[in-house]
């Protein structure tokens, strides 16, 4: 039985819609097209439109017109039915009588929520009451209450659940654990909030509702915060898709939710559902176009209109997003909520086992999952979401940022990190707040590649599904753990990791030491520009820098934003080359009918100097006129801006025990390059990559090999001849007769995967996804190494120093 069968067997009567029009394979091979060659597992983040959803409505805006509904006219009536007919979907999703319950439409779920912060009557009497594993977008809520004098603490709510995996119904089955109480000014209309965690996937039983309001001083077991009138606040912006809550048996008094994470489309399109009573007690100051029924401009007169979503909903609403909703619940009225809900379950119950099975070879877990949700089958699961992390075998933890990186070669698409979801993060990471405190003071933020730190992860991978999602993406993902992460270590980085742990070899005198050679310098390459095309040369001079003018200038957006190959691909095809005798940058691209010429002593200069910081590095730099920038502006496709570098200094660094090949040079003069003074490729490193691009081709059988030129590395210097990845082990080395020391492998990112062809960059997942295969080392894949003059040797560099093609290269390995 393969595993498919396997899978089917003990989800064939959930998975897959077996009751709709179309199965599973039929809605992907019609409605999604585009994920042919993409397997896309960020649903919780953000689902995907289906293709006929998206004909359908451009087919609705094509041949509908639709007037602002502030009017009265007959598109506007048109517009006026539309979004009364979305109101009373949105509220029959989730079963709520239009007799007590209000929708209110806002730009999101965000957007719902700071409303009702903005509008409730916080007071020194009021308490706000959360769930650790809450949103920021919930958390903010806090800002409001404590401002105004009220009360707010956390809580982690257990509840316990049968064996067959469902909630059991009795009070008794919930046990709320709440955290110190915070107070700003002083310290009983009580707020509580209720959610699906989009960390860890764990869903609250919606029982919740009921007994928080009903039975509050019995579930906070006596805390003073516990009597009063409680007011529930649902987010349902993931869990709305598949579960929607059912407003008849659980009357919360708040629900917030986004459309683009039911349907994928609209975005900028959320919803207030509100109970009448509660919307009594918002308290709103502002108002605006479509809240009044009339004022006066010139003395204190206002009068508000009664309707509810009339008093909330400022200006005009999204009026074509509205209309476009009803083309998704067509979908889901089709498919049921039901039936989408147990598909989802099936592939998370799945995935959970698989990853929980994984061993590696000294039979060490491969992979820590967060949440408590049963592996069983049953409508009371934990949703669409799989988070976790990966360890070694040694038990140290790969990053996630590492498992990101990774997945997108190989055509998945995921989130890692914290999600905007601090509590849960720290919850089920074991983070203290000294460890967050400590963790922000070393540069961690959002979003940033500081993925382990002190040896805990900062965030986790978050694997989530949608309706449209297949068992086959689910295999492709378990596949991809399997071959990345579970194999034993290359020869490569068993070495790598052995040379960086060992003594540094001193330099003094290495010199006298260096074997004879067996490589030579083949090309040398300079780039003016950073991020743009370099050009070669058979000599070149030295400066302080590294090769004199390498990497001198850089442009900018004008927001300030450095612009680089990765976000502006045709700064590619800018060419530069430099005229030593006549002092001359010459600049052209193909969107350019001149070519420009710049004076290195230029007299295009604005007055002054600016400065900004990069990477670490304080910068001293010269702006150009108006002219020279309206050509790179054209160049690239955007406004920009050039800047040469006039004095750097490094600030400060992070790491000062870095081991060799993880972190930028901090000791050597640096212009803009990211990393070093001088990055060397060897051809016959090179021609090796080659040959297992070709081998994996032929495997795949998947056309011609793609033939990888050294220069796609951007090198500053090839190297011929000797073995290939001798360099690896290389401390220091001598060309010709300058002296540079090691500071091990460059870490290779997706730039190197961008190519020229008929005059135009394109993108592969190659040669980073094969480098991948064989040369990672602790989160990085390396290729090539990065060079910095030795400043510890007798053979100081001089204004007269020259590399040129030919010399002679001697390095020591020691």
């Amino acid at each position: 039985m393969d595993g498919q069968e396997e899978f089917l067997k003990e989800f064939g009567d959930f998975y897959g819609y077996p009751n709709a029009p179309k199965s599973i394979d039929e809605i992907r091979s019609t409605e999604f097209k585009r994920l042919e060659d993409t397997v896309y597992l960020d649903h919780a983040g953000a689902t995907l439109y289906s293709e006929l959803q998206m004909e359908a409505i451009f087919k609705d805006l094509t041949t509908t017109v639709y007037g602002n509904p502030h009017s009265q006219s007959d598109s506007s009536s048109a517009t006026s039915d539309i979004v009364r007919e979305a109101r009373r979907q949105v509220l029959d999703y989730c079963n709520a009588s239009q007799k007590d319950y209000k929708c209110i439409f806002t730009s999101g779920a965000t957007a719902a929520l700071k409303l009702i912060g903005e509008n409730f009557p916080w007071s020194c009497k009021s308490t706000f009451m959360y769930t650790m594993e809450n949103h920021n977008s919930v958390l903010g809520l806090r800002e409001y209450a404590l401002n105004e004098g009220a009360a707010a603490f956390a809580v982690d709510i257990n509840e316990a659940v049968d064996q067959d995996g469902a909630s059991r119904s009795s009070l008794t089955s919930f046990k709320v654990l709440q955290h110190p109480v915070q107070i700003r000014n002083e310290a009983k209309i009580l707020e509580g909030e209720l959610t699906e965690c989009n960390f860890s996937g764990m869903r609250f039983s919606l029982d919740l509702v009921n007994n928080v309001k009903q039975n509050a001083e019995k579930i906070l077991e006596g805390s003073p915060c516990s009597k009063g009138h409680w007011m529930v606040l649902i987010d349902a912006a993931k869990g709305f898709a598949t579960q929607p809550p059912d407003l008849s048996l659980y009357p919360a008094d708040f629900v917030v939710i986004s459309f683009y994470k039911l349907f994928g489309y609209p975005t900028g399109l959320g919803a207030l559902i509100i109970r009448n009573d509660a919307a009594k007690l918002l308290k709103k100051t502002y108002f605006s176009g479509g809240t009044v029924a009339a004022s006066i401009a010139d003395i204190d007169f206002v009068r508000r209109r009664e309707g509810v979503e009339e008093q909330f909903e400022d200006g005009t609403i999204s009026f074509l997003s509205i209309a476009s909703i009803r083309h998704g619940f067509k979908i889901f009225n089709t498919l049921t909520t039901s039936a989408m809900c147990w598909h989802t379950m099936s592939l998370t119950k799945f995935l959970k086992r698989k990853l929980l099975a994984l061993r590696h070879e000294n039979g060490e877990s491969v992979c820590t999952l967060y949440g408590n949700c049963p592996l069983k089958v049953s409508r009371h699961d934990c949703g669409s979401i799989v988070s976790f992390n990966l360890k070694r075998p040694d038990g140290s933890w790969f990053g996630h940022r590492e498992v990101e990186k990774l997945a997108s070669l190989y055509g998945i698409q995921l989130r890692t990190g914290c999600f905007c979801n601090p509590g849960a993060c720290a919850k089920y990471l074991g983070l203290s707040h000294s460890d967050l405190l400590s963790n922000l003071e070393a540069g961690h933020v959002c979003w940033d590649d500081n993925d382990v730190i002190n040896g805990k992860p900062t965030g986790a991978v978050r694997v989530s599904f949608g309706y449209m999602s297949t068992y086959e993406d689910a295999k492709k993902f378990i596949d991809f753990i399997r071959s990345s992460f579970i194999s034993m270590p290359s020869e490569f980085e068993k070495r790598y990791l052995l040379r960086s742990k060992s003594i540094p070899c001193p330099t003094e005198g290495f010199e006298d030491r260096l074997p004879s050679s067996a490589c030579h310098l083949k090309s040398i390459t300079i780039y003016p520009i950073k991020s743009c095309a370099g050009f070669s040369v058979n000599s070149w001079p030295l400066s302080n820098t590294g090769l004199q003018y390498d990497r001198e200038w850089l442009l900018k957006s004008l927001t300030g934003e450095i612009l680089t190959q990765k976000k502006v691909p045709e700064m590619f095809l800018i060419k530069t080359f430099i005229n030593l005798n006549q002092q001359i940058l010459s600049v052209e691209s193909p969107y350019c009918k001149r070519k420009l010429q710049i004076k290195l002593d230029s007299d295009s200069y604005l007055p002054g100097r600016e400065e900004f910081y990069l990477q670490n590095q304080r910068y001293e730099v010269q702006c150009y006129e108006n002219e020279i920038n309206q050509w790179f502006s054209d160049a690239v496709g955007q406004p920009c801006t050039l800047v040469r570098c006039c004095q750097s200094e490094y600030c400060f660094s992070l790491n000062k025990n870095r081991s060799m090949g993880m972190c930028r040079d901090v000791n050597g003069k640096l212009n803009f390059a990211n990393e070093a003074q001088f990055l060397l490729i060897s051809e016959e490193s090179v021609s090796d990559l080659n040959n297992r691009l070709c081998s994996k081709t032929q495997k795949l059988s998947c056309g011609a090999p793609p033939n990888v030129n050294p220069m796609r590395f951007r090198p500053n210097l090839v190297i011929s001849g000797g073995e290939p990845y001798a360099e690896d082990g290389w401390r220091n080395l001598r060309i010709g007769n300058t002296y540079f020391s090691s500071l091990g492998g460059c870490n290779r990112c997706q730039m190197i995967n961008f190519y020229q062809q008929t005059g135009q960059v394109k993108k592969t997942n190659e040669p980073l996804a094969t480098l991948a295969s064989y040369r990672r080392v602790k989160g990085k894949i390396l290729f090539g190494i990065l060079l910095r003059y030795d400043p510890g040797n007798k053979a100081r560099l001089d204004t007269n120093s020259w590399l040129k093609v030919g010399d002679e290269v001697h390095s020591n390995s020691e």
